[in-house]
């Protein structure tokens, strides 16, 4: 069990499985930097939490609730929680995470969810079983099965989480496809530094050869 003080965002857990690196900009480092895709998803959550709680019939819609697990050593927020009323008079809760995009080729986005439904476990001492990912694009429910394999992913990504986190160390560039569209491509620069080419081996070199202070300044 991880204490109030160890509590890291459920939102890093996607950091995490996009980029270890990424995450530890943003969370070791403290750097941020906006682009399009974050500034679409920023306003999508915006509008998704404004938005009042209500009732709609057997369904009663919760926004913006905030979560906690003391197991995974995570605290977030979930962007809308529908608490499902059961004919044995019990309310189901059913997480809804929403995305700006379209349904990605990896399990970031279910893991996320998943931390979500475990968290809302802990707190509420039920059972949650799916939940679902509403995609921007598609503008459509994904059903998500909160599976035993599912679980013990988003377990071991928490552990990774943070192990990554207590060791305090940004691991290096590997430059990807994928890294085109990061918002913190210009800070990471992966095709300066990936590698071989570390920014010390790089300022070395260029000092070796003589370039001008203001060419290596502007290089770097």
């Amino acid at each position: 069990m991880y204490t109030e003080e160890q509590l890291l965002p459920v939102s890093a857990l996607q950091h995490l499985m996009f980029c270890e690196r990424q995450c530890a900009l943003i969370h070791l480092e403290n750097l941020w930097q906006e682009n399009r895709l974050t500034a679409e998803g920023r306003i999508l959550h915006e509008k998704v939490h404004e938005r009042e709680d209500e009732s709609r019939g057997d369904v009663r819609i919760s926004r913006g609730l905030r979560i906690r697990s003391l197991d995974l050593g995570l605290i977030g927020m979930a962007d809308v929680v529908e608490f499902h009323h059961l004919p044995d008079g019990q309310w189901q809760p059913f997480p809804v995470e929403y995305k700006r995009g379209k349904p990605k080729p990896d399990s970031c986005d279910e893991i996320q969810l998943c931390a979500q439904a475990i968290c809302l476990e802990e707190m509420l001492n039920v059972s949650i079983p799916a939940g679902a990912i509403f995609y921007g694009l598609p503008r459509r429910r994904m059903d998500v099965e909160f599976s035993s394999f599912l679980r013990s992913e988003t377990k071991k990504a928490a552990t990774q989480l943070h192990k990554l986190i207590a060791g305090g160390r940004t691991p290096p560039p590997v430059y990807e496809k994928k890294c085109e569209n990061c918002s913190l491509l210009d800070l990471c620069l992966p095709q300066n530094v990936a590698g071989d080419h570390s920014a010390i081996r790089y300022l070395n070199k260029a000092l070796e050869e003589g370039l001008p202070d203001q060419q290596v300044s502007e290089d770097a």
